[in-house]
């Protein structure tokens, strides 16, 4: 397996040089005021998420308090995840690293495993957004074709059909498979951007153990109901919060409206890491008070990977500065309502489960 990066076009562009200082000056204006929005989610969000464990522990004996509440701990989760984890794993949730680096282990406590998905997020999805064999994100499988170019077999024929019902499995896969794979199948795309350390092997089995003790054995134990209800509870738990995660990972890229670039002889994709972005991710258009406090500004997506260490806090102001310039300097930005994009998706899982007539391109 090529450990040789894909490499962009060089050159300097006007738009991102000014659309950079502009966002520099807005976190030094804006910097404390973002910073204690973070402080109170940091805060509040753990507080909510343990407290409302904690009550299905206490009173989970009524059936519908104990679903009710593993209901929220699957949207809370989401929530510590979007707001929280993901911009502490970029360093921009407190001003201290090692601040950050801690809060990321609470992404181990909640089932996932905060150092290959560290991995997957920053070097690879990152750097390669819908690149294949690079973009960790959207990998080439069996069962699903999302790369126009990957290769092709009959079951793909049907994944516009099948794909929408698996993929509130999303959670189920990330929790005791992905992480898996990721680890021991040295074909896997962290492989190429790492080595995987003894330590993390021994973390990613106790962390893993130690969630599911604690949301199926723990109140089995304490509360005394069947097996089959506690895992109904964690089922529709993770049925959830794969629900609201799969709004904000559908959304701004596999569609058919993003572009999906290879490297050529060389390596070398044909344009550079800003036109990269603007080709391959699109904000949506859900502009709320709910979107930016609990969901972390996700609709924002193109502001977050031209600036990952940027505070979500700051991605509207700075995504308006971006609409100006792009109509300025004429790029592609692009940004859809949520069911346009989830639309979309739709279309690329159709057309790409068709294999392309090659003849038909060359005449």
């Amino acid at each position: 397996m090529s450990r040789t990066l894909p490499t962009f076009k060089k050159g300097r562009e006007e738009a991102f040089y000014q659309l950079k200082q502009f966002a520099t000056h807005l976190e030094q204006v804006n910097g404390p005021k973002a910073d204690r929005i973070m402080l109170s989610k940091a805060i509040l969000f753990p507080v909510l998420y343990i407290g409302t464990y904690t009550a299905a522990l206490l009173w989970g004996q009524n059936i519908w308090l104990l679903y009710g509440a593993y209901m929220l701990l699957g949207a809370l989760l989401v929530f510590i995840f979007l707001n929280l984890i993901h911009d502490a794993v970029h360093q921009s949730l407190f001003q201290s690293r090692w601040a950050n680096r801690m809060y990321v282990y609470f992404f181990d406590l909640m089932g996932a495993n905060s150092f290959v998905w560290s991995i997957r997020h920053r070097k690879l999805h990152h750097n390669y957004p819908n690149i294949m064999g690079w973009d960790s994100d959207i990998e080439q499988s069996d069962i699903a074709r999302v790369f126009p170019h990957g290769e092709f077999s009959k079951t793909h024929k049907n994944q516009h059909r099948y794909l929408p019902f698996l993929y509130p499995l999303y959670l189920f896969n990330w929790l005791l498979i992905r992480d898996f794979k990721d680890f021991f199948s040295q074909q896997k795309p962290v492989w190429k951007v790492t080595d995987i350390p003894r330590i993390e092997y021994v973390k990613l089995f106790f962390f893993k153990a130690l969630y599911l003790f604690n949301m199926i054995v723990l109140p089995k134990w304490l509360l005394g109901l069947s097996w089959w209800t506690i895992l109904g509870a964690f089922v529709l738990m993770l049925l959830t919060a794969s629900v609201f995660s799969l709004m904000v990972l559908l959304s701004p890229h596999a569609n058919t409206e993003s572009a999906f670039p290879l490297p050529d002889e060389n390596n070398q994709i044909g344009h550079t890491w800003f036109m990269h972005q603007l080709m391959c991710t699109n904000d949506v258009v859900a502009d709320n008070w709910f979107v930016r406090y609990f969901m972390g500004s996700f609709n924002y997506h193109l502001i977050h990977h031209l600036f990952p260490t940027l505070n979500h806090v700051h991605y509207p102001v700075v995504t308006a500065e971006l609409r100006r310039l792009a109509a300025q300097y004429q790029l592609p930005y692009r940004a859809y309502p949520l069911l346009a994009t989830l639309k979309n998706h739709y279309k690329l899982l159709k057309r790409n489960g068709t294999r392309e007539n090659i003849f038909e391109e060359t005449m």
